[in-house]
């Protein structure tokens, strides 16, 4: 009899100590799933920065591209002034034979 009641004693004992266990377990179960959530929410708001941050510098290299194109188009646009006022006639016949090609195929 008396190993009985040390057997139950000893099982009483494992089934405290189990559910002890348990419940740390389930402590620790619920901190992590926090820290997980805490981090998604960090890691989306560092991707959504990473992702501002590189519209940003695709947005300022577009204009400054679109600044160089402007810069090369007044530069072709004066240089074609400049020849015109050297050499209006020539000008008027490049432009006048420029025309009846494109009428020339326009017909077509």
């Amino acid at each position: 009899m008396a190993a009985g009641k040390v057997d139950k004693i000893e099982t009483e004992r494992t089934v405290s100590d189990l559910e002890a266990e348990l419940r740390q377990l389930r402590e620790d179960v619920a901190k992590l799933t926090e820290q997980l959530a805490r981090t998604g929410q960090h890691g989306y708001g560092a991707a959504r920065r990473a992702a501002s941050e590189g519209l940003d510098q695709l947005r300022a290299q577009g204009e400054a591209a679109v600044e160089g194109l402007k810069g090369n188009a007044r530069d072709i646009e004066d240089q074609i002034a400049l020849k015109v006022r050297e050499k209006p006639i020539t000008s008027l016949a490049i432009a006048a034979g420029i025309g009846y090609f494109f009428a020339l195929i326009s017909r077509r």
